[in-house]
């Protein structure tokens, strides 16, 4: 089969295009009628360095690229609206292998309302995807950056953090291979290997008066570190409040690590990190429950720079997040 054959048989599976879409995977170009503001965001993911085939089915490693790109719409409270796919596809995968792949992303685009609305198709040395991402609000004033937070908001954190680090040094130990839901380590090696990206969470928090807001991808504290660094405040969380996915500690433990400063040091996580005021606190938290997930206060906005974590004792702890370039 070439290569225009199974671009063919890709779009033959693609979902309806969205109401914004008026032309989609085919053509030299899509074309998109958008009103208001869009937000467009850049994912890539490169096998040895976000995933391992090893450890990942294709579809899994698909809709982990579609999720994380989508991750990035969540943190601006934006409605998910169209992707763009690069894929570079080594030779060891065969046709069908680049079609369970887009599989795993149309499950998550299905899911999430989002159209696959073209890409593009290439040999390389390793398994790479680049997706393109944009979403959509009626007014710019709808979108949350990561630089309105004020001194005086709290911080609130979406969810549970740790699980994706935690299944990530099982899956490094080998004890994570096994991934049946009888697993007690399923829940931690799904949030390494299939990531939700919490749109509707990131729509409410917007709605509910965020000031600032980060998905968490790099671990609280790096991505704690650039939304202070972007707001030109200070951060201060408190460790003993942050929400660890049960398991992690345990996990942690066993390898020997600190389950705090795995939580707090590892990334992929996903969640929301946002800046309120306090007076919307308790409203933010009302409005995120009806999407099925968490708000927990866990620290607050100063004047100054820095992002401080403090334990119960009053001991700091390190709040480096995961450097791609290290």
């Amino acid at each position: 089969m070439g290569e225009f054959e199974l671009l063919a048989r890709m779009r033959e599976r693609l979902p309806a295009a969205g109401h914004r879409l008026l032309l989609g995977s085919g053509d030299d170009a899509a074309i998109a009628a958008p009103q208001g503001a869009t937000a467009t965001s850049v994912d890539t993911l490169v096998d040895g360095v976000h995933f391992r085939r090893e450890w990942s089915s294709l579809p899994q490693i698909g809709r982990k690229a579609l999720a994380t790109a989508l991750s990035d719409l969540a943190a601006m409270g934006a409605e998910p609206g169209e992707a763009y796919v690069a894929l570079g596809a080594p030779p060891d995968i065969d046709e069908e292998g680049c079609l369970e792949l887009v599989e795993g992303m149309i499950e998550l685009a299905t899911a999430t309302g989002t159209a696959l609305a073209g890409g593009d198709l290439t040999r390389a040395p390793t398994l790479t995807l680049a997706v393109t991402v944009v979403g959509h609000a009626a007014d710019p004033e709808q979108l949350v950056t990561r630089g309105g937070a004020r001194p005086g908001d709290v911080l609130a954190l979406t969810g549970e953090i740790g699980g994706a680090a935690a299944g990530l040094l099982l899956l490094e130990e080998g004890r994570g291979r096994a991934r049946a839901p009888e697993n007690e380590h399923a829940s931690l090696i799904a949030r390494q290997l299939e990531p939700e990206p919490r749109l509707e969470a990131g729509r409410a928090l917007a709605a509910a008066g965020a000031t600032a807001m980060i998905d968490v991808s790099d671990g609280v504290g790096g991505d704690a570190r650039h939304l202070a660094e972007r707001s030109a405040v200070a951060v201060r969380i408190e460790a003993a409040s942050l929400p660890l996915a049960i398991g992690t500690a345990e996990v942690a433990a066993a390898a020997g690590r600190d389950p705090l400063q795995l939580a707090v040091s590892g990334g992929e996580d996903y969640e929301l990190l946002v800046a309120l005021p306090p007076e919307r606190l308790h409203g933010a938290v009302a409005a995120v429950a009806e999407t099925e997930a968490t708000l927990t206060l866990i620290g607050e906005v100063l004047a100054g720079e820095g992002v401080e974590i403090r334990r119960p004792g009053g001991e700091l702890l390190k709040a480096r997040g995961f450097d791609q370039l290290d």
